[in-house]
């Protein structure tokens, strides 16, 4: 009877759970480059922000490949590492959104078999008529210093509230 090692699963069962995570939420993978002969990528994702019409955020984040995972042995987390970059790509028309000072998540995408993920959270700033989109890790144990910040501005824009715009 032949004996399956869990060491060789593991890559196939991390990268099965990340493309599920990933489903669904408005994400689209448009860019990877290995970035090492060990075969770590760079993946780029476009992330469409479901409450928000006619912003753009591109997401940078690291994928451990095949011999990196063999090397350190931690088979089921990504590095925490993110940068995120937001546009204005059309008329912009903000739905619903959360309004204080903590925002709302727009997206997350699992970085290891439990308890770690990469989110972006939207803020709108009042008083500069902006939105912030910032990339952060979400780890149990300790969290995470890694962050990024992308401001995408409204002043002079065409940007329609389907509620009433907030004062600043």
């Amino acid at each position: 009877m032949k004996r399956f090692a869990l060491p060789c699963l593991a890559p196939c069962l991390a990268l099965v759970l990340a493309t599920l995570s990933a489903c669904g939420n408005g994400a689209k993978e448009v860019g990877e480059f290995k970035n090492d002969w060990s075969g770590n990528e760079i993946k780029i994702t476009q992330l469409k922000d479901p409450k928000v019409s006619g912003v753009i955020c591109h997401l940078a984040h690291f994928d451990r490949g095949f011999w990196d995972r063999v090397g350190k042995g931690n088979w089921f987390e990504n590095p925490s590492n993110s940068s995120i970059s937001c546009l204005q790509s059309g008329p912009v028309v903000i739905g619903n959104i959360d309004l204080d000072k903590s925002g709302e998540e727009v997206f997350d995408q699992n970085q290891s078999l439990i308890f770690k993920q990469l989110a972006v959270r939207r803020i709108y700033d009042a008083d500069t008529d902006s939105l912030m989109y910032v990339s952060f890790s979400r780890k149990i144990v300790d969290g995470s210093a890694k962050m990024s910040l992308s401001t995408v501005p409204l002043y002079g824009q065409d940007v329609t509230w389907t509620k009433s715009k907030p004062a600043p």
